[in-house]
């Protein structure tokens, strides 16, 4: 959107008022624009590109996000902020594929595919080794016949071990742990073959398989079936391949481990991290992450404390722990476990940090289920003596944390109701007993759904 402000003069100088509305901001202070003042060819400048991004975002959505993530795939927090807003446009994006990506991020079918220029450890020159020989003899059939066909001496073992480790060859074989054990072996006997072939040697089997051809472009279609295995060995776990994808790419790609979470999760937390700059100061808030670091800090009276960096499905960010929080909470902070924190917004030096003031692994995080029908949820009666009993468990407001949700039943739909903080309780179970035995329909719900 184009924001376009009255004539305004500071000083001499004669500007308008034009840029986008949301990276620009403009302030005009009696009658005059107090800040980013713009010549008119500056704003014109602006409200042209502003014009034609706007237009490409609206017509061409699929082309225009792949640009922009191409474009800052060298920034993570943006790279994840784009695709945060695919994942809102409804746009998917693929995980790299050793057949079909290309060096940057590609639009294909409906979806953004990975560029293998945005993976770590893998260079320009293996790049343009890889495509070559995928341009030349056509997609790769297994690993085996990759490091046959690639040039080694571009492609080392630690691309390698990268290319597997983000998912590149799962179209071929999803078993990555395999993979990874089957490249040790195939990777010397793909070295062993270039060997023989830079010095006219040639292969026993190659030859079989030929009729005795000697020419290098007829090599045998299934040479490469000769080539050793591993033992078979189960996979990686789900979390332990999302660990290697956020280690190599930067985020999550393939899944994320909040998104199991993503129905549930605004129950409890009705604001995501990217929000957090737009909240009150000392506004309490929860938020449900991923923990993606943990640094020590010891302050002048020896206390430690802790800066954490965070993450859910919108940004990444920072959580300061203080020493007395920290005392209490720091064996459960540890990195790649996704927690529930509660804390508040604090503001210093005009920079927006989250004090936390106390988190739960997620696993172990249990609400309390009420179940009401429309009848009894407009009731007062019936409403206050449900507010007795959850005050009467939420006495000690600071161990009080657990979450109320309500459930009003119709015949057609359930609604979903979070109580208020001041109705969260200590202790689920003795709640939910409670709510019992004075006839509330109530239970207990963990956040991870069992």
């Amino acid at each position: 959107m184009i924001k376009i402000a009255t004539r305004k003069y500071l000083g001499k100088q004669n500007v308008y008022d034009i840029g986008l509305a949301r990276d620009h901001n403009f302030t005009i202070k009696n009658g005059l624009i107090a800040s980013n003042c713009f010549n008119k060819s500056h704003s014109t400048a602006y409200g042209y590109v502003t014009y034609q991004t706007a237009y490409l975002k609206a017509n061409y959505p699929l082309e225009y996000m792949a640009a922009l993530l191409t474009a800052n795939s060298g920034d993570t927090d943006k790279v994840q902020r784009y695709i945060t807003n695919c994942t809102n446009m409804a746009i998917s994006i693929d995980p790299p594929d050793i057949n079909r990506s290309g060096v940057d991020f590609t639009p294909t079918a409906g979806k953004i595919l990975f560029g293998f220029s945005a993976v770590r450890n893998v260079g320009q020159n293996a790049i343009a080794c890889i495509l070559e020989a995928r341009n030349e003899t056509g997609e790769f059939k297994s690993l085996a016949d990759f490091c046959d066909r690639v040039d080694l001496r571009a492609v080392n073992r630690r691309t390698l071990e990268s290319l597997i480790y983000c998912g590149a060859f799962d179209k071929i074989e999803a078993n990555r742990q395999q993979l990874i054990n089957d490249s040790e072996l195939v990777y010397d006997w793909a070295q062993s073959r270039a060997k023989d072939r830079a010095s006219g040697q040639g292969n026993l089997f190659d030859l079989l398989g030929e009729g005795f051809s000697s020419t290098q472009n007829k090599r045998a279609s299934n040479a490469f079936e000769t080539a050793p295995k591993s033992k078979p060995i189960m996979d990686f776990t789900p979390q332990e391949k999302l660990q290697k994808e956020k280690e190599l790419l930067g985020f999550y790609v393939s899944d994320h481990p909040l998104k199991s979470l993503r129905q549930i999760a605004p129950l409890l937390t009705p604001i995501n991290l990217s929000q957090l700059g737009e909240q009150r100061e000392e506004t309490r808030l929860c938020a449900v992450v991923m923990l993606n670091n943990v640094k020590k800090v010891v302050t002048k009276k020896g206390d430690q404390m802790a800066i954490l960096q965070i993450e859910d499905l919108t940004t990444q960010s920072e959580a300061v722990v203080f020493p007395k929080t920290y005392e209490r909470i720091s064996s459960i902070l540890q990195v790649d476990t996704r927690l529930i924190i509660w804390g508040k917004v604090d503001r210093r030096d005009e920079q927006t940090q989250f004090i936390l003031e106390d988190a739960e692994p997620v696993e172990t995080v249990q609400m309390v289920m009420v179940e009401l029908n429309p009848q009894q949820a407009g009731d007062i009666d019936y409403l206050h003596r449900l507010k007795t009993i959850l005050q009467d468990h939420s006495v000690d407001k600071e161990k009080a944390k657990m979450p109320v949700i309500g459930i009003i039943k119709t015949e057609n739909s359930h609604k979903f109701v979070r109580l208020g903080w001041q109705f969260c309780v200590q202790d689920s179970r003795i709640t939910v007993q409670a709510l019992q035995n004075a006839s509330f329909p109530a239970h207990i719900k963990s956040l991870t759904g069992s």
